[in-house]
């Protein structure tokens, strides 16, 4: 999506993606799977396992701050730039290489 320029394409994709590793990583230690999308409260339950992940908390809040904007945008959401995105991928790399130390990203 960013090779597109579609920002908001690309905000919204990397806090589904980031919501689908957080619910991964929890149900691999025993959670019972919720509807919630807010990375935050994903989040807070993963780091109950492993403190290394408390630091991706910012990134958490940006991303789910995409995902209102997107799905919610009578709240006032303004577009989304790409140099808004770009930055949190490595970042987002960093988080899901502590979940899950044996993923290879490309």
């Amino acid at each position: 999506m960013l090779v597109d320029g579609d920002a908001e394409g690309a905000g919204l994709f990397l806090q589904q993606a980031l919501e689908k590793f957080l619910k991964a990583y929890l149900l691999g230690k025993g959670w019972k799977l919720k509807k919630v999308h807010t990375l935050q409260s994903l989040l807070d339950e993963a780091a109950a396992h492993d403190d290394a992940i408390r630091p991706f908390r910012g990134l958490c809040e940006h991303a789910s701050a995409f995902y209102m904007a997107e799905r919610y945008p009578t709240l006032g959401g303004t577009g989304l730039e790409l140099e808004e995105v770009k930055p949190l991928l490595p970042e987002a790399r960093s988080l899901i290489t502590v979940l899950f130390p044996d993923e290879v990203l490309k």
